[in-house]
């Protein structure tokens, strides 16, 4: 072979490579709304990126601290956080870039419907972005397609407790001490006397999950999204061992999350 073809055929092969990556990122782009350094990605899927990114929006939404359940919290059409101007657009982020493209929930915001519609806080239940916060945290902190992003809790609950994904194992909180990074779950409503031994469930059921962002003197901090319309943080109480016990919400389930680092 000729130096001529040689070369001839290397600027072949790096066109070739160029055309492949480009139709790569293009496919990648379809499945996921998310940019690139977080569906390649960038960085190896870390724990530190997942608590940093959670903080980051905490802070975004004011520092709320909430330790009462709800309790102390009135909601307020002219005061809740998730309607204000700057922060619905957030949530819309939520909704885009956690969710999977095609997904018609992910064109809400904190205050719109699909149509771009403002709906009634009176039907606000309806377009609960806990699960969206959530998938969004993942998403953008690098977990790839191996976390089960969605809507609602229940679906990733699931998952993780069918040994569906390699990202995700469910956890019994009585006998596993939730590291950072980790989910917590409590289950809601007609749900609300679920136990780590029905899972996984045969049906979707309403839950909420927040993500272990610090722990203290028996106690850990959680961080969860539309907690008093807003990201806020809790403090949950635990054993001399670190496993959760004694707290309002009947934490049921930790999914522990198997970052690459």
């Amino acid at each position: 072979m000729t130096e001529r073809k040689a070369r001839s055929l290397n600027r072949a092969a790096q066109l070739w490579f160029k055309k492949a990556t480009a139709c790569f990122l293009l496919l990648s782009s379809c499945v996921s709304h998310a940019p690139p350094f977080a569906t390649q990605p960038y960085e190896p899927f870390s724990r530190t990126n997942a608590v940093a990114i959670a903080m980051d929006e905490w802070r975004l939404f004011g520092m709320r601290v909430d330790d009462s359940g709800g309790a102390t919290y009135v909601q307020r059409d002219s005061a809740m956080a998730e309607r204000q101007p700057g922060l619905w657009e957030r949530i819309g982020e939520y909704w885009w870039e956690g969710l999977d493209p095609g997904d018609p929930d992910s064109r809400w915001t904190g205050k719109h419907d699909a149509h771009g519609e403002v709906f009634p806080v009176s039907v606000n239940g309806e377009y609960a972005w806990s699960a969206a916060f959530i998938s969004y945290v993942m998403r953008i902190a690098g977990a790839g397609p191996g976390f089960p992003y969605a809507a609602d809790h229940a679906t990733y609950i699931n998952a993780a407790a069918r040994r569906e994904t390699a990202l995700l194992v469910a956890e019994n909180p009585t006998s596993y001490a939730p590291r950072l990074g980790d989910l917590v779950c409590f289950p809601r409503g007609r749900a609300r006397h679920m136990m780590f031994q029905d899972l996984p469930a045969a049906h979707l059921f309403p839950a909420h999950c927040s993500i272990v962002v610090g722990g203290g003197v028996e106690t850990v901090s959680v961080v969860g999204g539309n907690v008093d319309d807003a990201v806020t943080l809790e403090h949950l109480h635990t054993n001399p061992a670190g496993e959760l016990c004694c707290n309002r919400e009947n934490w049921f389930v930790v999914l522990k999350v198997n970052y690459r680092e």
